[in-house]
């Protein structure tokens, strides 16, 4: 079984306007309400991709029950960890800059915490769990930590797409994917980055210190991959981006799922690129038709070796 763990989630609010004047009346045209969460985000696009997941998390008050509600009626299996807070609402607006406004998420107490960490002490060795998205600020700053020796520790492998020292210390624990960006690699090893070249030391650096397989997203670059002592980079994909919130989900979501459906590492790679890049050009998380089609246009080099290239 795959899990996808999503502490911090939320209602995202997406709301599109022409213009935005600060400090006057603005009214939007179209809106959508999206249950939201980087985990969350996984399972749907998982689900799009006909791998299931069973989607974990803290949810409580009204706005908790929307997410449950609109993850049912996508056919998502959902179990959650009931909280008495108020689940976080984050508003997304389209303009002519796209503009991102997010809760800092509720209160959740001893009791609450140790509830989530009993789900786990179920998972064996033939168990997945993703963990991503952000901390409220009433967990421990070290509760990842306490989440990932439960995982190793029941023998199940996991996925991490979170940033700092949570993915510093979860390195020793080896863990099967990790899904950095640009930036956020390069607050990593308080560094600049002028060039892509200059990214792949690190990226190997992060596969010396555990990391079986990494992604680093480049924006309008493309993105690096980096398994066993390869390095590959997908080139970029033109298009018009709308939505950048969610397409670093959705490459976890895609290399998990090729993973999952037997496709090499390269392979599911490709299928990563396409996840993201569709959901990058899509309103909403990336439809299965929209990932296929983008798939075609999936181009991978090898950095490693030139007669590995793959321009298929």
């Amino acid at each position: 079984m795959i899990y996808t763990l999503t502490l911090n989630p939320s209602i995202d609010f997406n709301f599109f306007l022409d213009e935005f004047h600060e400090g006057s009346l603005n009214r939007y045209d179209n809106s959508y309400y999206f249950p939201g969460g980087k985990g969350i985000n996984v399972s749907r696009v998982l689900h799009q991709l006909n791998v299931p997941a069973t989607a974990l998390g803290f949810l409580g008050d009204f706005t908790g029950a929307f997410i449950e509600s609109a993850l049912t009626d996508e056919g998502i299996s959902h179990h959650f960890t009931p909280i008495d807070a108020t689940t976080r609402i984050n508003l997304k607006m389209k303009s002519h800059v796209e503009t991102e406004i997010n809760g800092k998420g509720p209160l959740i107490s001893t009791k609450e915490q140790k509830a989530l960490l009993a789900q786990l002490a179920d998972l064996t060795e033939d168990d997945t769990v993703v963990l991503s998205g952000s901390l409220p600020n009433s967990l421990p700053a070290d509760f990842y930590d306490t989440i990932i020796q439960q995982i190793t520790k029941q023998g199940a492998r996991f996925l991490l797409d979170v940033t700092g020292e949570p993915l510093q210390e979860a390195l020793p624990y080896q863990p099967f994917l990790i899904k950095p960006n640009h930036y956020e690699l390069a607050d990593l090893y308080q560094t600049t980055f002028t060039s892509v070249a200059e990214m792949i030391p690190y990226g190997q650096d992060l596969q010396a210190k555990g990391a079986q397989h990494v992604i680093i997203s480049l924006g309008g670059d493309g993105s690096l991959f980096f398994m066993e002592n390869k390095v590959y980079q997908a080139l970029p994909i033109k298009g018009e981006l709308i939505n950048s919130v969610g397409a670093g989900d959705s490459m976890v979501a895609g290399f998990l799922a090729g993973v999952t459906l037997g496709y090499s590492p390269l392979e599911s790679f490709k299928l990563a690129v396409a996840s993201g890049t569709a959901t990058a050009f899509a309103a909403d998380l990336a439809t299965k038709t929209e990932i296929e089609a983008m798939l075609k246009q999936v181009k991978i080099n090898s950095l490693t070796r030139k007669e590995e290239s793959d321009e298929n």
